[in-house]
């Protein structure tokens, strides 16, 4: 029995408008008990206002992604020395092609700058950092990575919600099904943000309508700013250690050698 066939069953248990009680849904750290927490999950996101169709759609195909728990379990790169750190991940790169992109969208920058205080340098190096400036985005599918990262026991709480905002970014139609791959985490776009912060801080950048931080570079890196901004990004402060904002960069990625990378590059961008 496929997973279509499985939701459609949970829905027609519930009835028209009956609301289902939550259910013991029960996490695990192999594959065996993936299939049964896919359907538990289910009936218990119909109950929550997903609906039916958005379940078939996003549920069809996804499996259990071995290649996913493996990447959450070995993320080795960020225990690398700072200079082992820039070199593995390419940063004199990034800070030359990062400089060329900060002359190219001068306007972008400066109209990002003016509305947000976040100057060009650090959202380059994430843009960078992220998917070499939307050169490489994730092959990953990301409803079989979100499920499976929900159902396993490590993180459970963290990607459920994770899996109920992506499945609302599908029902809400601000991505489609096809667009809806990425990292192993479920992350999305050129910024590679979860769907939560999809939500939650993502701007129309190019003031189109739609916030699309897959085919917009300009909404991708609002976006980013929003979300410095949200976590204490002050205009005209500094964003080195030990400076006012690097406590925002600190809030994008908790890994140490990171934040430094991040500081750094966007330093030499900014020159």
């Amino acid at each position: 029995m496929n997973f279509r066939q499985i939701a459609m069953i949970f829905a027609l248990s519930l009835g028209v408008g009956q609301a289902a009680p939550a259910l013991a849904k029960q996490c695990g750290n192999t594959s065996a008990g993936y299939n049964a927490w896919v359907a538990d999950f289910s009936r218990e996101a119909v109950a929550n206002g997903i609906s039916q169709r958005t379940l078939n759609e996003a549920f069809a195909g996804i499996s259990y992604a071995t290649k996913t728990i493996w990447y959450d379990r070995n993320q080795k790169s960020f225990k690398l020395t700072f200079d082992q750190f820039m070199k593995k991940r390419g940063a004199a790169t990034i800070i030359a092609q990062g400089k060329k992109r900060k002359s190219q969208n001068a306007a972008l920058f400066q109209n990002i700058e003016r509305k947000f205080g976040v100057p060009a340098g650090p959202l380059i190096a994430i843009w960078g950092m992220e998917t070499a400036f939307g050169g490489f985005m994730g092959d990953k599918d990301i409803f079989s990575s979100l499920t499976t990262l929900a159902y396993d026991c490590r993180r459970s709480e963290l990607f459920e919600e994770q899996l109920y905002a992506a499945l609302k970014l599908l029902q809400t139609g601000q991505l489609s099904r096809g667009e809806m791959t990425g990292a192993g985490h479920g992350e999305i776009g050129q910024v590679q943000f979860l769907p939560a912060n999809y939500v939650k801080y993502g701007v129309d950048g190019d003031g189109d309508g739609r916030v699309d931080m897959i085919k917009s570079r300009a909404d991708a890196l609002a976006s980013v700013a929003n979300y410095l901004v949200a976590y204490g990004w002050k205009r005209g402060q500094g964003y080195q250690i030990g400076e006012p904002n690097y406590d925002a960069i600190v809030g994008w990625n908790k890994a140490q050698v990171y934040q430094k990378a991040i500081a750094a590059i966007g330093k030499a961008i900014d020159g």
